[in-house]
């Protein structure tokens, strides 16, 4: 039971956040139940020893939340009070953590997305995308699996889009994954090459390169090869949701989505959506926000069914081109792990939600990607 301490007291802390907020803050949405729970119940499945690295040591550790209970620290601010634990430098120094300057601030952040925002150059017009929202629901009707639209959510989708490099690469990338946790995934050389074209793809686009520049001049990375070598550890690494080693990755938990204990997990990206619902396999049935922006991308929280699985609040973006998702939650994870990120696009709050996977690692401590997803913007 205590494993599942951190993910009730992050609960708690966002209801009361919810209750007390500044009515200039972004509004939080509902946040998708079922994921929390998942989160939770996996934790409280893993052996303790999986769950907790040795107190006095940062292994494992680097980029860690700041816990007032821990003897020592690993985060980039414990250089400022003197509180690191003695090997945070062999253990974290390599990732760019060696001074308090390299903290990302939130005006950092905002200032950064809306950089993105405007270099999304691949992201659909207006003309590009007509939806059909239908039937708004409120937050307390989620549950009750009722389709309220009887029409499907895309109308018009001009598919030309999907020819471009980044397009094209991320949608050869979606049929590579079994949906169910608890199936290895097992890579052939055609689709570890898929992943490299895409990653190669985005880092063309003017997106991924301001990701890139602001990261570096954060001493967060020495090379751009670096960087995409750790994108491709952080999205497309194997981790365990189940019984079976390497069922599930970052990209496909929240790109391709999956299925766990009868319920659709992730799944947050409108280009899956869309191919998914074309087939038949989608079914939409109503949303509970739209967000304010009057041109792509824009963000909506809906309820749907994936071919009898129901989803209770799937937020995504709409009209993103697969780039500006990629680097806005890679930039949320980088910066915030674990931590809701609270950025700015076209003049409008937004925050990210971004969890880690503890319980396996990859190079020197650094944590796996678990999901990633929009939990709040203004109405």
């Amino acid at each position: 039971m205590k494993a599942a301490v951190p993910l009730i007291l992050a609960m708690l802390c966002g209801l009361a956040w919810a209750a007390k907020r500044d009515p200039k803050e972004p509004e939080p949405l509902l946040e998708p139940e079922e994921e929390m729970e998942e989160e939770m119940e996996e934790e409280m499945e893993a052996p303790t020893s999986n769950l907790y690295s040795a107190p006095n040591s940062c292994h494992g550790r680097c980029r860690e939340s700041f816990d007032k209970h821990r003897p020592c620290h690993c985060n980039a601010r414990c250089p400022e009070f003197g509180n690191c634990c003695e090997d945070f430098e062999s253990q974290c120094g390599h990732e760019g953590f060696s001074h308090s300057s390299d903290t990302i601030t939130k005006k950092e952040l905002q200032a950064t997305s809306e950089k993105i925002y405007r270099a999304d150059a691949n992201k659909a017009q207006k003309e590009d995308i007509i939806l059909n929202s239908q039937s708004f629901i409120s937050p307390s009707e989620t549950r009750d699996q009722v389709d309220h639209s009887p029409e499907p959510l895309f109308t018009y989708v001009n598919e030309k889009l999907f020819s471009k490099p980044t397009y094209a690469a991320f949608i050869n990338l979606l049929n590579n994954y079994h949906r169910a946790t608890g199936h290895g995934e097992h890579f052939s050389a055609e689709q570890l090459a898929e992943q490299d074209t895409f990653l190669r793809e985005v880092m063309k686009t003017a997106v991924m390169k301001e990701l890139y520049r602001f990261l570096q001049h954060q001493n967060r990375y020495s090379s751009e090869q670096e960087f995409v070598d750790d994108l491709k550890n952080m999205w497309f690494g194997l981790y365990s949701r189940g019984v079976e080693e390497g069922d599930s990755s970052g990209f496909e938990h929240v790109f391709s989505g999956e299925v766990k204990k009868g319920k659709v997990t992730g799944f947050h990206n409108w280009i899956r959506f869309y191919l998914q619902e074309k087939k038949g396999l989608v079914d939409y049935y109503s949303y509970i926000y739209d967000g304010p922006w009057e041109s792509y991308p824009d963000v909506l929280a809906m309820q749907f069914n994936w071919d009898g699985y129901y989803k209770e609040v799937g937020s995504a973006f709409i009209g993103s081109s697969p780039e500006f998702e990629f680097a806005l939650y890679s930039l949320c994870f980088i910066a915030r792990p674990g931590k809701t990120c609270q950025l700015s696009l076209g003049g409008h709050p937004l925050a990210i939600q971004t969890y880690s996977w503890d319980k396996s690692t990859y190079g020197n401590g650094k944590k796996y990607i678990a999901t990633a997803y929009v939990v709040s913007s203004t109405r």
